[in-house]
C-alpha cells in the first residue's frame, strides 16, 4: 500500500534515536499507545512506520516515516496535520521533506497557470519577470493607484499589494482593487496587478469576485495566515486565476522553507512563490534558496510548475547576481528599493525592467 513519506531531522543521541523515531511515527499517526489498539488492520495499515534512520552527525538524525494515505483524505489541511501537527510542538524535530505517492499528487490542485501562464500574462517568452509591491500601509486607494501607475509606466510585469493590505479603513479592499486596477489599465502597459486577499474563505471568495470584476487574473494569498485548505479551494474553484503565495508566518513552525514554500504551496495551488532571498533582510541560505526554487520548478507528472519569486530587501544593484543564481525562470520582486526613488519611481522601474531584459545568462545558473 503506497504511503506518504515524511522526512524529519531529530536532535537525539544514538542510544535513544530508535525509540524517538518510533514515538514520532505513533504521534503523527494514531497518537495513542499502539498496544491499546485492538484492531490488527489499524495496527498494520494506519500506525506510522519508521522506514529509515540516518546519522547526520552532531547529534542530528534524519528519520523517514511512512504515513497512511487514508489518514489524509488528500485534503491539504489534514496533510499538514499528519505531516507535522503534533510534531511541530516538539522543539527538537524539524520537517525537512516529503515524498508524495502519485495518487496523492494527482488529487491535489496544483498551479492553474504555472510558469508558462505567467509568461503569457507578461508577454515574455525567455527573460526573467519583474514585480514590485504597493506600500506602505496607511496610503489611500487613490494613492496606491498612483504608485501602481508609475510602476506600470516603467514597464514592470507584475505589481502586487503589500501583504499587510487587507480591508482597512484607509484603503477598503473594494476601493483599492478598483482604483489600482483602473490606474494600471489606464497606462496601457499590460502590467498584471495582484491584489492581496485575506480573511475567511468567504472573504477571499468575495475578493476573487472583486478581482475578476475589475479584469484581473491573479491574486495573492498567505497560506499560513488564511490556511492551506483555503489556498487549495480558491485555486481549485477559480481555474482562470493564478495565485501568488506569500510566506508570512511560514517561519513559525520548523518546516524547511524549501519544502513548505517550494513544494507544498505549489501542490496546494500556488503559481508563484514569494520567499526571502539569501543576502536580504532574512536568514535563508543560498542552498535553501536554490532547493526551494528547484522544488517550485521540478517536473511533476500531471502538475504545472511554479515560478520562484525571490524577495526581501532586494536592490537593483543585485539584479545580475540574483539572475545568475536563479536563471530566467524567476520573478524578481523588488519593493522598497524601488519605492525609495520617490518621484523617479517610473524611471527606476524602467531601469529594473531594462536591466532584467538585457541580462545574459550562462554563469551561475
Amino acid at each position: 500500500m503506497p504511503k506518504l513519506t515524511a522526512v524529519y531531522h531529530i536532535a537525539a543521541d544514538a542510544e535513544s534515536i530508535a525509540s524517538r523515531a518510533r514515538a514520532l511515527a505513533v504521534e503523527q499517526s494514531v497518537e495513542m499507545p499502539v498496544e491499546a489498539i485492538a484492531s490488527q488492520s489499524i495496527r498494520d495499515d494506519i500506525v506510522g512506520t519508521v522506514e529509515d534512520i540516518i546519522d547526520l552527525g552532531g547529534g542530528t538524525f534524519a528519520v523517514r516515516i511512512g504515513l497512511s494515505l487514508a489518514t489524509t483524505g488528500n485534503e491539504p489541511g489534514q496533510i499538514m496535520n499528519m505531516l507535522f501537527g503534533n510534531a511541530s510542538i516538539l522543539d527538537d524535530v524539524t520537517l525537512v521533506d516529503t515524498v508524495f505517492p502519485a495518487e496523492m499528487v494527482s488529487a491535489l490542485t496544483g498551479p492553474n497557470a504555472g510558469i508558462a501562464g505567467l509568461r503569457a500574462r507578461a508577454r515574455a517568452d525567455r527573460r526573467a519577470l519583474t514585480c514590485s509591491a504597493l506600500k506602505p500601509q496607511g496610503l489611500s486607494a487613490p494613492e496606491l493607484g498612483r504608485l501602481a501607475a508609475a510602476m506600470a509606466e516603467g514597464g514592470l510585469d507584475f505589481i502586487k499589494d503589500d501583504h499587510g493590505l487587507a480591508d482597512q479603513r484607509y484603503s477598503p479592499i473594494a476601493e483599492r482593487i478598483a482604483a489600482v486596477a483602473a490606474a494600471v489599465r489606464a497606462t496601457g502597459a499590460g502590467t498584471t496587478y495582484i491584489p492581496s486577499l485575506t480573511g475567511t474563505l468567504d472573504d477571499i471568495r468575495r475578493g476573487v469576485a472583486l478581482a475578476r470584476d475589475n479584469g484581473l487574473s491573479m491574486i495573492m494569498i498567505a497560506p499560513m495566515i488564511s490556511g492551506v485548505a483555503t489556498l487549495s479551494a480558491i485555486a481549485r474553484d477559480n481555474p482562470d486565476m493564478a495565485v501568488m503565495t506569500h510566506p508570512a508566518l511560514a517561519g513559525a513552525a520548523r518546516i524547511a522553507p524549501a519544502l513548505l514554500i517550494g513544494k507544498l504551496f505549489r501542490l496546494f495551488g500556488g503559481d508563484a512563490q514569494v520567499f526571502p532571498n539569501h543576502g536580504g533582510r532574512f536568514g535563508y541560505s543560498r542552498a535553501e534558496c536554490r532547493t526551494l526554487a528547484a522544488n517550485a520548478r521540478e517536473a511533476v507528472p500531471g502538475k504545472r510548475d511554479a515560478m520562484p519569486v525571490p524577495a526581501g530587501g532586494m536592490t537593483l544593484e543585485r539584479v545580475d547576481e540574483i539572475l545568475d543564481f536563479y536563471g530566467p525562470d524567476t520573478m524578481l520582486l523588488i519593493g522598497g528599493n524601488l519605492l525609495a526613488a520617490g518621484e523617479r519611481l517610473a524611471s527606476e522601474a524602467r531601469r529594473l525592467q531594462d536591466r532584467v531584459a538585457a541580462h545574459r545568462y550562462g554563469r551561475e545558473a
